[in-house]
């Protein structure tokens, strides 16, 4: 006999994804772990004195939602000051600066995040083009991809920026003649000018990072895979849980880059075990390459500029042996890699690691993005045990005509077959989606749409990119669910609404796999349940 449990919802409409009962009306959950699931009567029956009854009538739930790809610290700070993410003329970034400096007053920085690139088709990228705007007060632009920055002359100034310099990665200060454009490629570059925007305070900070868990929860979010972290900044999710403000579990992978030793690699090892109840570390992240828009993505052929030639680690023997370290220890590796030959690369690591007899404690190595990829390494994801993290939203600068940025650089041929998500999935390689947010917005019922549609939902004239990359809407559904539980090698306790699995449920207002995609974003959330406790009700 099930314990008595301290949760039912009984009345809804229950797609488990549990192939022994695919679909139910009632659930019951004790101590955060669902005991029963079936009919209204039965499990009501099961009601103790101290158990709460939710009536579940007119909600439609699933598995939680699990984003498999996103920047919740990093993106909390650099996503304050003006959204730019849907501005994409000049004018209209313009125009948004002019508000964020009344804001912000006439001694401050002007800060911006979620710039595209189409919007410096005609100009170029040059921080001046804000000058008038801003009132040349000191301005500092994240692009929508996090690995490009704009800033003013008095943005360079107070860094010190008076022209090129040179780095041990790849990134760049962007010159012309000599002369810093304002344009800054990559973290090393990016940093310069970050760090002398003044800092928030502490309780600032913490106060950001709240709301951003709370606005997870009213998204649908039941789970988030971290996509950057130190050992330091795990005391903040301690923090978080402490005061009871962790309202969704969270994947914490420690960040490596090329000019990290290996004795500092290996000062990081004891994090593997770092846990708490709904957060946990064990992971560790790489970069391998940038991305296709600044021609910084590694490629088999560089695209149609001549760019495209160079990894991020300068040594690409040193990424694979960081691998071969953390893997060696027990660490799910996680690589960034867009470019086909920054995933050839991040599979060869995986493959000698694995034959060095190195193996995952905590799930399958990862790949992240793939936006290109060599028909020769399809099949050696599943081979290897790997799996596809994928962003479908990171085509939303597409245009119909392939002017945009992505296109452009890679000519029509290798853009027929971008973001491969339903090819690495036919050749049975396990798939997980996510957002990436800060560079989109973590909203999962848009990346949903996206997996399904390949282009903005509603715009019904605009042509999907790759096409024949479209998902099913279970297939989309699956990707926010089971495949990031997989992918953690938590599928025995996550990713299903089943018996002996951790209680964590999206409540929509109708089925999303039943739902027309062009109008997935009008369905409410009513309700998110974490851990067995309600985190989130729209009622």
């Amino acid at each position: 006999m099930p314990a008595q449990p301290d949760l039912i919802i009984w009345g809804a409409r229950i797609r488990t994804l549990d192939p022994d009962l695919p679909a139910c009306s009632a659930v019951a959950v004790r101590d955060g772990v669902i005991v029963a699931t079936g009919d209204d009567d039965t499990i009501r029956a099961m009601a103790g004195p101290g158990a709460r009854l939710v009536d579940g009538r007119g909600i439609a739930f699933v598995p939680g939602i699990t984003d498999a790809h996103v920047h919740p610290l990093m993106g909390t700070i650099r996503t304050q000051g003006a959204d730019l993410f849907d501005a994409m003329t000049l004018d209209e970034v313009r125009a948004r600066l002019a508000a964020e400096r009344e804001k912000v007053g006439p001694d401050a920085w002007v800060r911006g995040w979620g710039l595209h690139f189409e919007v410096f088709a005609d100009q170029g990228i040059h921080g001046a083009l804000f000058d008038e705007a801003v009132g040349g007060q000191p301005t500092f632009l994240d692009f929508f991809d996090g690995h490009t920055v704009v800033a003013n002359k008095a943005a360079l100034d107070r860094a010190g920026i008076h022209g090129p310099i040179e780095f041990t990665e790849e990134a760049a200060v962007v010159c012309d003649n000599g002369v810093p454009t304002g344009e800054l490629q990559e973290d090393a570059a990016m940093q310069l000018v970050r760090r002398a925007v003044p800092p928030p305070d502490e309780e600032t900070r913490y106060g950001w990072f709240r709301d951003t868990f709370r606005r997870f929860s009213e998204a649908g979010l039941t789970a988030i895979h971290g996509m950057d972290g130190t050992p330091e900044e795990l005391a903040i999710y301690r923090r978080l849980e402490e005061n009871g403000d962790l309202t969704c579990r969270v994947t914490v992978p420690l960040w490596q880059k090329p000019d990290m030793t290996l004795a500092e690699m290996r000062d990081q090892l004891p994090c593997r075990d770092e846990r708490g109840r709904l957060w946990q570390c064990g992971r560790a992240k790489f970069f391998i390459d940038g991305v296709i828009e600044t021609g910084t993505g590694w490629l088999v052929e560089p695209d149609r500029r001549g760019q495209g030639r160079h990894p991020f680690w300068p040594d690409p023997d040193y990424y694979a042996q960081a691998v071969g370290l953390f893997a060696g220890a027990g660490f799910q590796c996680i690589t960034h890699a867009v470019g086909d030959r920054a995933v050839r690369a991040a599979l060869d690591a995986y493959e000698a690691a694995q034959a060095a007899g190195a193996s995952s404690r905590f799930g399958s190595h990862r790949i992240e993005h793939i936006e290109l990829i060599q028909p020769d390494d399809i099949p050696r994801f599943a081979q290897l045990g790997v799996t596809a993290s994928m962003q479908p939203l990171h085509m939303a600068a597409a245009r119909a005509d392939d002017s945009d940025e992505w296109a452009d650089r890679i000519g029509p041929e290798r853009t027929a077959h971008a973001f491969p998500a339903r090819t690495l999935l036919d050749a049975e390689a396990t798939l997980a989606l996510g957002s990436d947010w800060m560079v989109a917005p973590f909203d999962p019922r848009l990346g949903m749409a996206w997996a399904r549609l390949r282009r903005a939902p509603g715009q019904h004239e605009t042509p999907p990119r790759a096409p024949q990359e479209a998902l099913t809407a279970l297939q989309a559904l699956a990707g926010y669910t089971a495949g990031p539980a997989a992918t953690l090698g938590e599928g025995h306790v996550a990713g299903r609404i089943k018996p002996g699995y951790r209680a964590d449920l999206t409540g929509f207002g109708a089925d999303p796999v039943e739902t027309d995609a062009d109008v997935l974003l009008d369905v409410p959330i009513v309700m998110t349940i974490v851990d067995g406790r309600i985190t989130h009700e729209a009622r």
